[in-house]
């Protein structure tokens, strides 16, 4: 029997454009004999749908576009992830479901057991969990459903988080196979993590197991597909394509007909990750051009390349915004830049205004730390100068900086922090530069100037500025970093590790006192364990010390 994993890439909340899409991957699976087609959870109405769980309308609408599908259904057995109403009156108010479609109606309706609440996951806000196992009975053969989560154990997660067990009660029912319908976002590494917990509950359960997963952007989350076919021994029988809509058609029975796509190494994961990420939140939005500020330096390097492929080189447009202590070769970086990725670049000296303001403001800062103002008014000039040619052109305002910044505050609030989407906000400054290298090797040509590479990094907002004048080298501050921002550790538990306790106490203090800053930054897109936004939910005003 064969059996058809479509790998779909919903927009959420456009119901009428996802079933359009699920119609058109049933006709093809049936096209391509598939007895069975699954989709990803919450199909119909894209994930996270967050809030928008809270209108009843949107779940009534998921709810008939589901019965709509099934009327296409006739010769063929449909899974169709959605939520509906929870018919018990005790409980949240709403499921997260399966549909079975077969016969022309709904013959089968499966609930997730297992609702995450951790990291950007939030589903027992809304959702009231299953207690019933799902086996169906198709052609011969015995399905076992769950839903993401359903499928993840404690070697996964890390400790045990639930009393119930899915996967053992199927293996109890005696399932000849289990398929698992998934929204699992992208991280980097997390695809041999994924399909290691694939193979271990196989081999567990002893039976084979279909997994699909959702492909592409939404908000702050990047979906990567790679929907899989796992045999009972473990081993990857069948594997669509990362970061791309699929239907990967797979028979249990003749394992070496089935598709296996390669796996790609971290590095160009990342890359097309944040591409996909940035691609899908554009159009989403409604915009199809951005503008981002080029200083000649690695991070706006990346995201003008990043950019450049997702949106198409015409569709982005880059201000070389030079001050009295920009280097000359800022300029000629960023304009060789600009012509090496075939994006438009606009000069916009920033003297005449940064001027204006020091005469404005010299009688009102007397006494003050004019030093420190007079840097970060040259940061707004420019945060003003991109924000106002989104407001006339109807560009999107990319923000720039990269987790390191973010995460110890050496940004400017209404400065380069401005924008619409912080594209590497999730990406370490020592990640920064292996990524540019691995897009111009893609390229095949240096797209990013090397000497923008390998110059150290500089703001430039002052006479001879560096950052490591003001920071840790990064290699060091990203180690530290990752370990508190990320893993939670502590003061101690990191020196403990072999790092100089007084830099990180405070790099440490550094990160919790710039908490203010990344409550008002862009949205981050998410390729780490944990990004600073809704998975990372600090207090500002608060006085905890480690």
């Amino acid at each position: 029997m064969k059996i058809a994993l479509a790998q779909m890439n919903p927009v959420v909340g456009d119901i009428r454009g996802n079933v359009r899409k699920v119609a058109e991957a049933i006709s093809v699976s049936r096209a391509a004999g598939a007895a069975v087609v699954v989709f990803p959870e919450l199909s119909v109405c894209g994930y996270p749908p967050r809030d928008l769980l809270r209108r009843a309308g949107f779940v009534r609408d998921c709810s008939e576009a589901v019965e709509r599908l099934a009327e296409i259904c006739t010769d063929i057995t449909a899974v169709v992830g959605f939520a509906r109403a929870n018919p018990s009156p005790r409980g949240r108010p709403l499921q997260n479901c399966a549909a079975v479609l077969a016969g022309g109606r709904v013959r089968h309706v499966h609930v997730k057991s297992l609702l995450p609440t951790y990291d950007v996951f939030d589903e027992s806000r809304y959702f009231a969990p299953g207690g019933q196992a799902s086996r169906l009975e198709i052609d011969g053969l015995s399905l076992g459903l769950t839903i993401c989560e359903d499928l993840w154990d404690r070697q996964a997660l890390g400790r045990e988080l639930y009393g119930d067990d899915p996967v053992a009660e199927l293996t109890r029912l005696g399932v000849g196979a289990i398929v698992n319908i998934a929204a699992s976002p992208f991280q980097m590494g997390k695809a041999t993590v994924k399909e290691s917990l694939l193979s271990r509950q196989a081999r567990r359960a002893g039976v084979p197991i279909l997994y699909v997963n959702q492909v592409g952007g939404n908000d702050e989350l990047i979906f990567d597909g790679g929907s899989c076919v796992v045999a009972a021994d473990g081993e990857v029988i069948g594997r669509a394509r990362s970061f791309e809509e699929d239907v990967l058609i797979v028979d249990l029975g003749r394992p070496a007909d089935n598709r296996v796509e390669p796996h790609e190494d971290d590095l160009p994961r990342l890359g097309r990750a944040l591409k996909l990420g940035l691609r899908d939140y554009v159009h989403t939005c409604g915009f199809s051009r951005v503008v981002l500020g080029v200083s000649g330096g690695i991070d706006s390097a990346v995201v003008a390349a990043l950019a450049a492929d997702a949106l198409g080189p015409a569709n982005v447009l880059g201000l070389a915004m030079p001050s009295r202590h920009s280097s000359g070769h800022s300029i000629t970086d960023a304009q060789a830049l600009c012509r090496n990725l075939g994006i438009e670049c606009r000069l916009v000296p920033i003297e005449g205004p940064h001027r204006a303001f020091e005469e404005l403001l010299s009688p009102v800062l007397a006494g003050g730390n004019t030093a420190i103002a007079d840097e970060n008014i040259q940061a707004r000039i420019r945060g003003n100068l991109v924000m106002a040619v989104s407001n006339a052109l109807g560009h999107l305002a990319l923000a720039t900086g990269n987790k390191s910044e973010l995460a110890v505050g050496y940004c400017t609030l209404y400065g380069d922090m401005c924008g619409g989407l912080a594209v590497i906000g999730d990406v370490y400054k020592s990640t920064v530069f292996p990524l540019a290298r691995q897009l111009n090797a893609e390229a095949g040509f240096e797209r990013i100037p090397e000497h923008t590479i390998v110059k150290p990094p500089s703001a430039e907002l002052k006479p001879n500025q560096l950052d490591q004048d003001s920071l840790p080298p990064y290699d060091l501050l990203d180690a530290i970093l990752e370990r508190y921002v990320e893993r939670d550790e502590s003061v101690s538990e990191i020196a403990a590790a072999g790092f100089d306790g007084a830099t990180v106490a405070r790099v440490l203090t550094m990160v919790d006192r710039s908490e203010f800053k990344r409550k008002q930054a862009a949205p981050v897109l998410k390729v780490t364990a944990r990004a600073f936004g809704v998975g990372r939910r600090m207090p500002i005003a608060q006085r905890y010390t480690q």
